[in-house]
């Protein structure tokens, strides 16, 4: 057996060399588990034949990526990227934005299955928690979702439309939430994954987008009859409990705030990603993320074991 040492708080841990958890963290790559799997195998051999019996992580890391180096070139900076990403002092916060049915929540879970972070917080459960906080006559925009938050405003003289002003108020409400999750992932140095609609470019303190690691995605699907099957599927779901009928009356809403966020992450120089393959919005995603933020080279984050290969 080979075992892997690593200090953790100045003292010695020890764990198992495992290939499942060197072939997930292969699979960054985006290189499939058969893959990731026949590399972490090949790699264990060596150890073997070399009678490695007990190894330090950082030295298991180097191997890893000087074996990745004769295999592929491109497998070995991405894995070098997630290394030094999983290594920063400072927490990633990924924001992932746009309008119902874009698909923000499933993009959040596959994103954080490859990343292999674990928290993920919806701005949705933000809302519901605050909506327990701000009475309905308080604040009658918060109890309504954001397509149709202008049925409870005042018209105003403005010239704006109303459902984007509805949209705005419910926002700026919700952002409250949002500001103070990132305050705390950040102060905790605890990476983290926020998706939503509410997730808006240019809403959210820019001294917070400055001090932190942050990166934003907007989410859209340009093809109108494509966002509409999305609704479609998602209401055929045992777990769906709102009815497909509420989502249609509102599409045109919906198509408006997808407009409205659009021009958001233009003005603010943010990722668009027409959302129409998964996989491959995934790999967009993943890739832009170890392009910003994987050349750092800083300390392993507090309280985390990091033991991953």
């Amino acid at each position: 057996m080979i075992w892997i040492t690593s200090d953790v708080d100045g003292e010695l841990y020890k764990e198992p060399f495992s290939k499942g958890i060197l072939s997930r963290s292969l699979n960054i790559a985006d290189i499939g588990f058969q893959r990731a799997h026949e590399i972490a195998s090949d790699i264990e051999l060596d150890l073997i034949k070399k009678g490695v019996t007990e190894i330090a992580s950082y030295e298991l890391a180097k191997v890893i990526l000087n074996h990745l180096k004769t295999v592929d070139p491109v497998i070995a900076k991405k894995y070098e990227n997630w290394r030094s990403l999983r290594n920063s002092k400072k927490p990633l916060i990924i924001l992932i934005g746009g309008a119902s049915g874009v698909g923000t929540s499933s993009m959040a879970f596959e994103l954080a299955g490859r990343l292999r972070l674990k928290n993920l917080i919806s701005t949705d459960m933000i809302r519901e928690v605050m909506r327990k906080i701000v009475s309905k006559d308080l604040s009658p925009v918060i109890h309504k979702s954001s397509f149709d938050a202008h049925e409870c405003m005042r018209p105003t003289s403005i010239r704006i439309d109303n459902v984007i002003e509805g949209f705005i108020s419910h926002v700026d409400v919700v952002n409250v939430g949002i500001e103070a999750i990132i305050e705390r992932s950040a102060k905790e140095g605890i990476s983290t994954i926020i998706e939503g609609v509410h997730i808006v470019p240019g809403f959210i303190n820019p001294d917070l987008m400055e001090n932190n690691n942050i990166i934003i995605f907007t989410l859209t699907v340009d093809d109108e009859e494509s966002h509409k099957q999305r609704f479609y599927s998602r209401c055929r779901q045992p777990w769906a409990k709102r009815p497909l009928e509420r989502y249609m009356d509102n599409f045109d809403a919906i198509r408006k705030t997808q407009k409205f966020l659009k021009q958001q992450a233009e003005l603010n120089d943010s990722r668009i990603i027409d959302n129409v393959d998964i996989n491959q919005t995934l790999d967009i995603m993943v890739n832009d993320i170890l392009e910003q933020f994987g050349g750092m080279e800083n300390v392993k984050q507090k309280s985390e074991r990091n033991n991953d290969y």
